[in-house]
């Protein structure tokens, strides 16, 4: 009993970030599984199966809110998903390690450009998107998801930002298309038997309420905050990254 209270609040709080950041919270919840007994490779299948679930919860509460632009999901996903696929082939070719590591110091000025960048005023009617580059933001996340194993929403946010979505639209329009994303990474590990159902099942109540309930605090959270906090999160990721490219063991 007290194992499975402990599993629901640790899937609420892993939910809870990805909804409030629109991630799919894959750096939290690999760890998690491969201390529950999973290997690495039925660890990250696993982990796009909690993260189909989450993303659903937040992607639903975003919706509610109309924090969602469907015409860049549409397009972003129609170039990402076969771009994720082509980086996960060439994984077998290239040194990863070093790109890990490269990568990482990217994310984190990714993270100084996102906290010095102006907020945009967070009007739909304001918006204006440059869709002739959604395309680019597609296959530059989904390329680096599949070839890396990241979290599609760890770009999603800052290009989407970039592209002229404010915050609480960025952080909407990437949980939406994460479910897309983490649905076609599952049908993938599923067929290679990477996939754990039973495993995923005990952290879905958490994930699922907690989705929805950070989905719900992102929109009442203040643009400002929500950057700052989305920024210390690509840091803790990219010093992840470096130590793995540097090759300590980093689950």
């Amino acid at each position: 009993m007290l194992q499975y209270i402990l599993n629901i609040f640790i899937g609420f709080f892993i939910g809870l970030i990805a909804g409030l950041f629109g991630i799919g919270g894959g750096f939290l919840i690999v760890p998690v599984l491969t201390l529950m007994g999973l290997s690495i490779h039925d660890a990250i299948g696993t982990s796009l199966a909690c993260i189909s679930m989450s993303s659903f919860a937040s992607a639903y509460g975003h919706l509610k809110r109309k924090n969602v632009l469907f015409k860049v999901v549409v397009l972003k996903e129609a170039f990402s998903i076969p771009s994720a696929l082509f980086g996960a082939y060439i994984t077998a070719f290239l040194n990863t390690r070093q790109l890990s590591a490269i990568f990482g110091f990217a994310l984190i000025y990714v993270a100084y450009k996102l906290i010095k960048k102006p907020e945009i005023v967070s009007t739909k009617k304001r918006v204006k998107v440059d869709y002739k580059k959604v395309p680019l933001v597609g296959i530059i996340s989904g390329f680096s998801s599949g070839l890396l194993g990241i979290s599609g929403g760890i770009l999603n946010v800052p290009l989407f930002y970039s592209l002229g979505l404010p915050i609480h639209y960025a952080i909407g329009t990437s949980s939406v298309a994460l479910l897309f994303t983490a649905l076609a990474g599952v049908i993938g590990h599923y067929t290679l038997g990477q996939v754990h159902f039973d495993k995923a099942i005990l952290l879905a109540p958490g994930l699922i309420l907690g989705g929805f309930s950070g989905a719900r605090l992102a929109h009442s959270t203040h643009p400002e905050r929500l950057k700052s906090g989305f920024s210390l999160i690509l840091i803790i990721i990219a010093i992840r990254m470096i130590l793995k490219g540097l090759g300590f063991s980093v689950p």
